[in-house]
């Protein structure tokens, strides 16, 4: 079975990361100078090439495949996982020539976890590189930024998407028409994997008119996060009855998706729009919301929407 475009046509090399220009020209730059920072923060929007870079930079390096090694934080954000690098940290690189540790979501870790990584981070060994991969730095405590060198990425901005997707549109050979592909690049919000992912969805469907529909599909998936976002933050009047007309529509593969807009509508209203003081009353009801989806739903998904959401209503 051939794999998901997202994955089949991920960038090999650095010149293949789409929409990213000025961030590769430094990091270029850092490698021809032989000076790739131990510590490397990447930065930015869900979907933006964060976790591919860094995989691009295992080659570069020469790290071999069981000197790589991936650790989501938003699973094992603890003190343990902390340990365990300490732990292994020290021994030589089995192949190649140095040791990697990705942490991506590394803005989950918990506290005591990103105080005991500082330690790591102060003393890194030669052979030793840690790329931590976040869509939200200023969850990682500042020592860790003055530890690290911060790569800031962007969404993919339209014009440059349209060349991605039309590229593997024509290596395809798939029929899907211009306005088909400026649907899928609104509805992908600066998300290269997301744009990806859509393109797979719609190009199985015949006609214009039938990919247009199951495109505008998620953008009403994105509609109804909002509403959900808002109905749950706002919190007035609100009922368990409203809520849930909502979660019966949204889709089992959308709970996590659907979690990120809600903490990121949840923020917004935390400190409050550009010449505008903050509700402190909103600001509370808000604060309630991130702690309770702070949870991620990858493997509980709808169940775990729709417990967080009746905690956020009853507690």
């Amino acid at each position: 079975m051939s794999k998901e475009f997202y994955k089949r046509f991920r960038p090999r090399n650095l010149k293949g990361v789409v929409g990213q220009e000025s961030a590769i020209a430094i990091l270029e730059g850092l490698i021809e100078k032989d000076k790739v920072p131990h510590v490397l923060i990447l930065s930015g929007p869900s979907g933006c090439g964060k976790t591919t870079i860094a995989r691009i930079l295992k080659t570069t390096l020469d790290c071999g495949d069981a000197d790589f090694q991936e650790v989501n934080a938003a699973d094992t954000r603890g003190i343990d996982t902390v340990r365990e690098i300490r732990k292994h940290m020290g021994l030589r690189p089995i192949s190649g020539e140095c040791r990697i540790w990705l942490i991506d979501e590394a803005h989950k870790l918990t506290n005591d976890a990103q105080n005991g990584l500082l330690k790591i981070l102060e003393d890194t060994p030669k052979h030793v590189y840690f790329m931590l991969c976040t869509t939200d730095p200023q969850k990682l405590i500042r020592t860790i930024h003055t530890r690290g060198t911060e790569l800031k990425l962007k969404g993919v901005v339209p014009l440059a998407m349209e060349k991605l997707l039309c590229d593997i549109i024509e290596r395809e050979k798939l029929s899907v028409g211009e306005d088909v592909v400026a649907s899928v690049i609104d509805a992908a919000e600066g998300s290269a994997r997301k744009a990806l992912v859509i393109l797979e969805q719609v190009s199985g469907l015949d006609g214009d008119k039938a990919q247009l529909a199951a495109v505008a599909s998620t953008t009403y998936t994105r509609e109804l996060a909002f509403d959900l976002a808002r109905l749950l933050v706002t919190g007035q009047n609100i009922g368990w009855a409203d809520v849930a007309k909502i979660l019966r529509a949204i889709k089992e593969e959308d709970a996590e998706g659907i979690r990120y807009c809600i903490i990121g509508y949840a923020r917004s209203c935390m400190v409050g729009g550009e010449g505008k003081p903050p509700n402190i009353k909103l600001g509370e009801r808000a604060f309630k919301i991130i702690d309770i989806f702070g949870r991620n739903f990858f493997d509980s998904k709808h169940a775990g929407l729709a417990a967080a959401c009746w905690e956020a209503v009853f507690k």
